[in-house]
């Protein structure tokens, strides 16, 4: 090799590396900003948003907190916290502003202050566990389940030995359809070992900058639980006109959702283990689109776009017009065909304003917002690649559990967008960047079938087995 292959490699290598380093740590919005990630029990991590697949005048809302939880991780575990206040959010005119706001509330109750013990002296079921929590929903104003029972984590087979029937859906009151909140399977996968690795990526590694032996992804996220927040709600429910939506042309079809958490302005040690809360509600966090504030928002920003709505996000329109994810990857993976790395409008379309004839909300501007027509029926043979595989029932179409929003995302970055997209809407369609992706391509447990549809959390007694499981 001669010296300025050397010198121009070395370079790239150290540019690559300052540029990883404050990077987010972990999952499709865990841990993706500074000050978030100090505060885990208000950071939402996924949010989800489709026409429920067996009741399909309803659309279901989930989002996820509390990401990356060890099931062994007791004595407190993982409670909501009573001092945040959860919500998910619906914009049903294109403004980006909310036009329907469901917000959720936990209470901590302790029976035996003297017990170290979560559960009680036996398993919970016959006997109440020593520390519950009950969650207040509310839609705008409105109380619609007031003091519901959330169910105990996973412990293990002594102190939770059924514990499907302890994890309880809960109807709300006036037909508004359906809540579950509690401890479920993090549905999101993904092979961060690799990712945060140079942005590596198993089945290209000889294709990277610093070649490694080509192998089979990993998901990081097997055998970890969040916190769920789940509702399903009838369509005219989210409409603009309070009625069902007819078909996919419809007007009244298409949505825009986010989800995220606020907390009072002040908090008051008083020395002796109290904090007292007071003050205007602030926003902490907040995520619509997976993986914005991840990878585009830049660290500087982060903080200040988790406090910020999606009807300010124009002021980030240089992040998607401009990504250094295209830039990163261009670097580590020189034999792929360069990907656009400025003028990249079909971002600020995809992820900003929606698809034109699918889930479209707003022709101008930029808000970053989970666009769903619920005018398109669920696919019955789903697929991981949502539209860019044909099937629009899918991913940037809302999100399901399913969808590999990291490979689409990737693919749609490095101008890979597939060519069925490509003829549809005549996005680039370059190979093989239109195959790239972490190899991590399931959920490491299956989903439900009905609602809440994300799958029970891992117990703590099964340890750690499958962590970094293969893909």
């Amino acid at each position: 090799m001669s010296r300025t292959p050397r010198i121009v490699r070395a370079a790239a290598i150290g540019l690559l590396a300052m540029t990883m380093i404050g990077a987010p740590v972990a999952g499709s919005s865990h841990r993706e900003a500074p000050m978030i990630a100090e505060d885990p029990s208000a950071d939402v991590t996924d949010l989800y948003a489709f026409v429920s697949p067996d009741k399909t005048d309803t659309v279901t809302l989930i989002a996820n907190y509390t990401g990356l939880q060890e099931p062994a991780g007791g004595p407190n575990f993982y409670p909501f916290d009573p001092d945040v206040q959860y919500w998910i959010k619906v914009d049903n005119d294109g403004d980006g502003r909310f036009d329907v706001v469901y917000t959720f509330r936990f209470k901590t109750q302790v029976a035996n202050p003297d017990s170290f013990l979560f559960s009680g002296y036996g398993p919970i079921g016959p006997v109440d566990a020593n520390v519950t929590q009950t969650v207040t929903v509310r839609r705008g104003g409105s109380v619609i389940g007031q003091d519901l029972p959330v169910p105990a984590p996973n412990i293990g087979p002594r102190t939770t030995p059924d514990y499907a029937a302890l994890a309880g859906v809960r109807d709300l009151a006036g037909n508004h359809g359906k809540v579950f909140t509690g401890q479920r399977d993090d549905p999101f996968y993904v092979d961060l070992g690799a990712i945060f690795d140079l942005g590596g990526l198993r089945p290209f590694n000889q294709a990277h900058l610093i070649p490694l032996s080509t192998a089979r992804g990993q998901d990081d996220l097997a055998a970890f639980n969040v916190n769920s927040i789940a509702i399903q709600v009838p369509i005219s429910r989210l409409t603009n006109d309070g009625q069902p939506v007819a078909d996919a042309d419809a007007e009244n079809a298409v949505i825009g959702v986010w989800a995220g958490s606020s907390r009072q302005s002040r908090t008051v040690l008083d020395g002796e283990g109290n904090a007292d809360t007071s003050g205007d509600w602030v926003q902490v966090s907040r995520l619509g689109n997976p993986l914005i504030n991840e990878v585009l928002i830049g660290v500087g920003d982060k903080d200040e776009w988790n406090a910020s709505n999606p009807a300010d996000d124009s002021q980030y329109s240089s992040r998607y017009t401009q990504p250094e994810l295209a830039a990163i990857i261009n670097t580590i993976y020189p034999s792929l065909p360069d990907t656009r790395t400025s003028g990249r409008s079909d971002l600020v379309l995809i992820l900003g304003r929606g698809i034109p004839g699918l889930n479209q909300t707003n022709e101008t501007g930029l808000y970053d917002m989970l666009r769903l027509n619920m005018g398109v029926p669920p696919t019955e043979t789903p697929h991981r690649m949502g539209a860019l595989k044909g099937d629009f029932a899918g991913f940037p179409n809302g999100r399901r559990l399913i969808d590999d929003v990291v490979d689409i995302e990737l693919r749609a970055i490095a101008d890979g967008y597939g060519k069925v997209l490509n003829q549809a809407f005549g996005l680039p369609n370059k190979s093989p960047n239109n195959q790239i992706g972490d190899g991590c391509n399931q959920n490491d447990r299956p989903f439900l079938k009905r609602f809440p549809y994300v799958a029970k959390p891992w117990a703590g007694y099964a340890g750690g087995d499958y962590r970094s499981s293969p893909c």
